[in-house]
């Protein structure tokens, strides 16, 4: 008689599970992106959509070569680098020159994931490494900001789309003024906040009518975004709902004590990328802490200190920032508040 070898195979809880794949996570995020994207490309019109699609398209061929180098099978069909390439897109502005979204998209992919193993090693959001490097590489390109809604944006790009690598972009106030847009500063709600008092209409911030980078659209859109993964149990709804809150107890007491010098807490949280960030980019599954207490404080830590940037840094905005940070600390975070396993007496 044939012997049997049995053998036992011991895993840690839980050991019920969600038969939900990588994959389906990844596939649903790009659904709920998908409206803040064609939001973003009725706003700004082609100059958007050919963005979007530089991005990602070079997101996926750098995931590929480097899986390549590293000889291990392709993760490009995951769709987690569709949503890099997407979020990306989203965090410049509508008119950056699409080379330099290539040089964003390969750092992006590059620095902020192969070099730390690929998905599931990252330790912070791989969009916003890729644009933190531009913001440092390309500072003018970064800060160039167009009006939504032109009449031509669909018929013609923004001049500094095209811009050919290391050359002068053309004068985009120019052709603002050829399109017969006078009123356009060239500022974006927080900038015009901050430097000029000047508070923009609730209506534009909640509707996207306002300068900035492509993903700063309607605050609705992607409240709805989040709503749909949150419902789907595809999104940790206490980081999102932390970050907005951490953002209003800052912003707060400043806006009691002194209305005309500081903004208002619904404008901290419509205005710059903050709702972007919140849903899409802190609730980053990888780079964002796994323990109950940990999300809040993460949360809470990211909410607070793109008000803090906001209010007292040399930036007008400090989402791209807090995030990064919070990301750094997610590790920190976890372990802090791990929960002390039953029995255990600690070190002694």
């Amino acid at each position: 008689m044939a012997d049997i070898k049995l053998t036992t195979a011991l895993h840690s809880s839980p050991h019920i599970k969600q038969p939900v794949t990588v994959a389906q996570i990844m596939r649903n995020v790009v659904y709920a992106l998908l409206p803040v994207c064609a939001y973003a490309v009725y706003a700004f019109g082609l100059s958007v959509l050919l963005l979007l699609i530089t991005t990602t398209v070079t997101c996926m061929l750098t995931e590929s070569l480097f899986c390549r180098l590293a000889r291990r099978p392709s993760t490009v069909d995951d769709w987690s680098i569709v949503i890099t390439g997407l979020l990306l897109a989203l965090t410049l502005p509508p008119g950056f020159p699409l080379w330099m979204a290539a040089v964003a998209a390969f750092v992006a992919v590059g620095l902020g994931k192969a070099l730390f193993g690929g998905l599931g090693y990252n330790v912070m959001n791989p969009a916003l490494v890729g644009r933190a490097f531009v913001q440092a590489a390309f500072p003018a390109a970064i800060t160039t900001w167009t009006p939504p809604f032109l009449p031509n944006r669909f018929s013609e790009l923004i001049p500094t789309t095209l811009t050919t690598p290391f050359m002068q972009p053309p004068a985009i106030s120019e052709w603002i003024a050829s399109v017969q847009i006078d009123a356009f500063t060239g500022a974006t709600p927080l900038a015009l906040r901050k430097f000029e008092h000047i508070s923009t209409p609730l209506p534009d911030l909640l509707s996207g009518a306002v300068a900035g980078s492509a993903g700063e659209t309607s605050a609705i859109i992607i409240l709805l975004g989040g709503v749909y993964l949150a419902v789907r149990r595809m999104l940790d709804w206490r980081i999102p709902v932390a970050v907005l809150l951490g953002a209003v107890i800052v912003s707060l007491p400043f806006w009691m004590t002194g209305s005309e010098r500081y903004p208002d807490p619904l404008f901290v949280l419509l205005s710059g990328g903050l709702m972007l960030g919140a849903v899409f980019m802190a609730s980053d599954m990888v780079a964002s802490p796994v323990t109950p207490w940990g999300v809040w404080i993460y949360g809470l830590f990211i909410g607070m200190l793109t008000v803090i940037i906001r209010l007292f840094g040399g930036l007008t905005e400090g989402v791209m920032y807090a995030i990064l940070l919070g990301n750094a600390l997610s590790p920190l975070i976890s372990g802090v508040t791990q929960t002390r396993i039953f029995g255990d007496k600690g070190r002694t």
